[in-house]
Formats: C-alpha cells, structure tokens, sequence
C-alpha cells in the first residue's frame, strides 16, 4: 500500500504556481488550495499582532506562572474568535513550583567608579526583601587556595566563580541564511553508521564536571548573596541564560538531576549571570586588589497554589465519516524563558501554527481528518508538556525500548513542529522516515521561487516533534534559516519582537499550512518508520 501512495505522487518535474495546475493531476496535490493559503497566507497575515499580544502585552511566560496562563487565556480567545473547537487546558504533571521575577537591578561601586551592570537572575533563585550591599570576591580554586582558604569568609558576599571569556573581534555575521551547499549537504544526507566505542566518558569532561560539582555544594554550605557568572554565548550586552541549577552529582542522568522548580528540592543560592564585558570588568579590578562593592536588588515570586503544567489543545474536526477521528497535530512551545520576551523562542512558532489554524478557517477548509494544534508547555525544561501528552494519548516508550501504543496511536497520521526561530522554513527533516521523501518533495514544489525544497533525511534535535518520534509516531521539525537564533537570541534577554521576520514568519504558516492540508485530506495515512 506504501509503495502504491507513494508511486502515485512521484513527479519528476514540475513549475511552479500557475503551471502546478496544469502539471499535476494527482489528487494528493492541490494546487488551487496551494494558490489560496498563499494570498491569505501573505495579504491577510495576523502573525505580527498576534506575535505583539504573546511578546509585548505578557511577555516572557516561563512553565507555571501567571504570564503564561494569561497568555494561553489570549490565545484561547483567538481560538474562540476564528471558530476553532474543542479549546481546552490539557493538565499534566505534576511539573513543580512556579517562578515570577518582580524586581532586579544591580549596581557596581569600586574606590574610583560606580558602573550600572547587565544581568538576570537564573530562574528559581531565590530573592530577597530588600536591596542586598556585599564585597565582590573570585573563588579561585587552585594550588594555593583550596575550599579551607575560603570557608566561613563567603557569607554575605557575591562570588564570581569563572574567568571571564577571553574577547576577540566579531568576523561573523550575526544573521545568516542556510546556503546552497547546506541545503544541498542536508538533501544528500543519509543515514549515519553509530561510532565505534561511542559514548566513552571524556576524562577531562568528567574531572569537570565533578570540580563543578563539589564548588557547588561548598558554596550551599556558605551561603553567599550570590553566586555570579557570565553569560555562557554572546557580546554587546548579550546575556544568555536558563535556569538555576543545584548541586548535581556527575553519575546522574540528565533526567535524575536535582532542578529547583521541584517541590520538594532545595533552595538553591541565588545565581546571577551578567553580561561578559561587566563580568570581565568587576574581575580585572579585584584581579588588581581593587575593591567592588555590589548592590542588588532581587526580588521574586514563587506559585505553590497549582503545581500542575498546562497545555493549549484546540481543533478543526473532520469532514469525512471514515476518517475524521485521525488527526494531523500541529504544534509549538508557548513557554518561554525569562530574560527577553520569548520571541523567536518560541512565540515565533507559536503565531506561526495559530496563523495556520487562521488560514484554515478564513479558507472554510474542510478537511477530511481533525487538525489539532498542541501549544506546550515545559519544553524549556525537558518537552515536558508534549511528552506528557504523547504519553497520555497516543504512546508510551517503556524502559525496555518498547512502546505501549494508547487508543489514539493508530489515528495519529503526522504531528508538524515549528521551534527554530524567526527563519523562514527551507524543507522538511524527514526523521529518518524515508518512505515520504517524494511525498515531502511534491507538496514543496511550489514554494521553489522561495528557495523551500530541501527534503533530508537527517533529524534535528530539541524540539517537541521528538516527543512523537520516540514512540514510532510522524513528528517532524521543518528545516528554518537560523538568522539571529543561535547566535544572539536564544535564551537570552534579545529575543524580543523586534528579532521576528515578518515575511519569514508568512511563508513558514503557508508552507505549513500546505502540509497539513495535503496530509488531512490524503486517503491513506502518512507512512510510518517500520522499526515500531
């Protein structure tokens, strides 16, 4: 039957817009609708305003504080106003305590200079009632100065623990575009033989890790003002951070690690990140026995009341009586984390999919199968949400690699993620499922004057499309040019509204939007990997 579909939809050769019509004759491929989402897609665009509310009106939306739930309750009302059904708050979890910062600021004095500082707090540090005054001091552990040399004198001080990063000049662009020999890399991509005796533990890696390990719990025991770092990517003020961390033993799995967003783990000491060329600053003058006197002013909210995650479920049933209880899933993260507004990470991907939701019903497309959009929370902290509902639904990976498939496993035809920034989407990652190469190939044809037709087989990693491929599951993540995200917007107090690109923005919800409908209206289901 695979083979059949597939064969079906082969096209070898093809123009684009207008000439679709004529060329194809094939009813997997509708090039009407094509031409249709494209104008509504590019003259009728919501994706900026939409973007604004999400950024400017709540602002960052870290798991489990008011600023989501209040995003989530804007995007319900969207919901509600383009006519989708079934809008409803999917609960998972528990995921843990939430984290609202209220107030920051923080001030250097030196004998010579007083100099205002960037920086965050990481989330989940605690804060304090009132602005807290303490002596700048370096923890340098070496030869000569040991954990003794400094025990009892740490109290009521804020404790640079790192060098700073040594500055060079910026050769490369910050924004850049996938070029021709990337995309042409990805499309040749084939399936990657394991490494022999990969996984061996780096032992420089692990000496590391375990000297970062018991500074940690020297410092709990100490209990400064505030540990400082600097910001782990960037210059011109940049400050790039996540979330607090807590003592971790180097043998633990990623997944065992004590996080202080859990109820019942410790408090950590407050943790502060600033930007590189404040950090280097306050460190030079104490590296020249200059005193630094630190004011900050942290003060922070913890949620207790409802320890539970929430994800934004909504849909547009089916139309055809056999096959409206499938479903094509589209999705995105609309948590956030705290430094910039949560723009390209992730409301960029969030308006995207609403947008495409927007298309859908501005077009009274009646799709044969449900589309359902999944808005997740908690992916910052590990694709929670989406993972907790793959699992509730449709499949659950037990520990022996096996899948326990749920009642809604076999209605599953794809599940489509946007999550990589602004960038407009230049293909498709197949995930390894090389079954719908030409499938992805011919649904791409008409956004070739965009340069979008890269199909690969390879896979990208960090996003909630995995959460579907782990249990055997169509989830895929579209290939995005990158533009600022890796370089100055992730997860970092730039990633606010003026990072989005409008036009990339567009074109992604209509290439999207083309998928899901091809998908939705497609007489068989979308093939699946044949190792589950």
């Amino acid at each position: 039957m695979k083979r059949v579909l597939l064969s079906a939809i082969l096209v070898l050769s093809f123009g684009v817009s207008g000439l679709l019509a004529q060329s194809i004759q094939n009813p997997s491929f509708d090039a009407e609708m094509v031409d249709r989402i494209k104008a509504e897609g590019l003259e009728n665009s919501q994706i900026m305003n939409y973007a604004s509310w999400l950024t400017d009106v709540y602002g960052p939306r870290l798991t489990n504080t008011p600023n989501l739930l209040r995003a989530q309750e804007y995007t319900m009302q969207v919901f509600e106003e383009i006519g989708l059904e079934n809008i409803h708050l999917h609960k998972w979890g528990p995921f843990g305590t939430g984290w609202e910062l209220k107030r920051f600021a923080f001030h250097a004095n030196s004998p010579y200079a007083y100099f205002p500082v960037i920086g965050y707090p990481k989330a989940w540090s605690p804060g304090y009632d009132a602005p807290q005054i303490g002596e700048a001091v370096y923890l340098d552990i070496s030869d000569s100065r040991n954990f003794d040399y400094y025990r009892g004198k740490l109290e009521g001080k804020f404790v640079l623990i790192e060098q700073p990063v040594e500055a060079e000049p910026s050769w490369n662009p910050l924004a850049t575009r996938r070029s021709t020999e990337n995309l042409l890399q990805l499309a040749n991509a084939t399936r990657i033989p394991p490494r022999p005796g990969g996984g061996t533990p780096n032992a420089g890696a692990l000496a590391r890790a375990q000297a970062a390990y018991e500074r940690a719990i020297f410092l709990m025991d100490e209990n400064p003002l505030a540990i400082i770092d600097q910001s782990y990517r960037g210059w011109g003020g940049q400050v790039a951070i996540s979330g607090a961390t807590l003592p971790s033993d180097p043998g633990l799995g990623w997944a065992e690690r004590p996080r202080p967003h859990q109820v019942d783990a410790p408090t950590p000491v407050p943790q502060i990140s600033l930007a590189r060329e404040h950090y280097g600053r306050i460190f030079r003058l104490l590296e020249k026995d200059i005193p630094v006197e630190i004011e900050m002013d942290l003060q922070v909210e913890f949620q207790k009341d409802d320890l539970f995650g929430y994800n934004l479920i909504a849909e547009i049933p089916g139309t055809d009586p056999e096959l409206k209880d499938q479903v094509v899933m589209i999705g995105g993260h609309i948590d956030s984390w705290h430094t910039g507004t949560g723009a390209t990470d992730n409301a960029s991907g969030t308006t995207v999919m609403m947008e495409v939701m927007r298309i859908f019903k501005a077009l009274d497309i009646q799709p044969r199968r449900t589309v359902r959009i999944g808005l997740w929370s908690g992916e910052e902290q590990g694709l929670h949400g989406s993972r907790e509902y793959v699992e509730e639904f449709f499949g659950r990976r037990n520990a022996d690699g096996s899948v326990e498939k749920k009642e809604g496993y076999e209605n599953l035809s794809a599940y489509f993620n946007i999550d990589n920034g602004s960038g407009q989407a230049r293909g498709i990652f197949l995930q390894g499922n090389e079954e719908l190469r030409e499938l992805f190939r011919t649904w791409l044809i008409p956004f070739g004057d965009w340069d979008a037709t890269t199909v690969t087989f390879a896979n990208t990693g960090g996003t909630d499309h995995l959460s579907y491929d782990r249990v055997g599951l169509p989830g895929f993540q579209f290939i995005q040019d990158p533009l600022e995200y890796f370089s100055l917007t992730h997860h970092s107090n730039m990633d606010t509204y003026e990072r989005l690109v409008e036009q990339d923005l567009q074109r992604t919800a209509i290439i999207v939007a083309t998928f899901v409908y091809h998908t939705a209206m497609l007489d068989e289901r979308l093939p699946r990997k044949e190792d589950f």
